[in-house]
């Protein structure tokens, strides 16, 4: 059975040209550092952003950091779109079959960010939720699938701005914001 293609083969070649799969485990700290500062900084945005609040509240900094966190990353997968949907579609089961979900997918990060980030109560908090648990755990099984299958692929997560292979690195940050977006569903 073939599969469609994401992109172009000239897409494909500008993406394999720009991105060397690495080991995980041979990959030192310093790698990650455009991740940790993306997260040290949206976590003291958000605990900024709850401070200045009159009444704090754990669920509402959730939505503070869900939102600025979804919004960072959008924007970093947006530098470089073709490129993005490129890699994205050498681990995600629906970006590998709809080279168009691959393009719109930084774009649906970025509403669900702006959502979290407009929206605190009644239903449309709710269907933010819903819609990150399902996109989110929906393309866990693409990066559990190359995990398993040991494959040497860069996470596409963050563009062109990480150069790091999908791991448990990726899984971890796939669950969490699935957990994350189930506690506030369930509260």
């Amino acid at each position: 059975m073939s599969q469609k293609s994401c992109c172009s083969s000239s897409e494909v070649s500008e993406a394999s040209q720009t991105t060397q799969p690495a080991q995980a485990h041979s990959l030192p700290l310093s790698a990650y550092t455009p991740l940790i500062v993306i997260i040290i900084a949206t976590l003291l945005s958000a605990s900024a952003l709850e401070l200045s609040s009159p009444a704090s509240s754990f669920h509402r900094w959730m939505h503070h950091f869900m939102g600025l966190f979804l919004v960072i990353f959008a924007i970093v997968k947006l530098f470089n779109l073709r490129a993005f949907a490129a890699g994205f579609a050498k681990y995600d089961l629906l970006a590998a079959r709809s080279s168009s979900y691959a393009r719109f997918y930084p774009f649906l990060e970025l509403s669900l960010g702006l959502s979290y980030l407009a929206f605190h109560q009644e239903w449309p908090a709710k269907l933010t939720y819903l819609a990150t648990i399902l996109i989110l755990s929906f393309g866990t099984l693409g990066v559990l699938d190359t995990i398993r299958k040991k494959k040497q692929i860069d996470c596409a997560c963050m563009g062109q701005l990480l150069k790091v292979p999908v791991s448990t690195v990726t899984l971890t940050e796939n669950l969490s914001m699935s957990a994350m977006a189930l506690l506030m569903l369930l509260n």
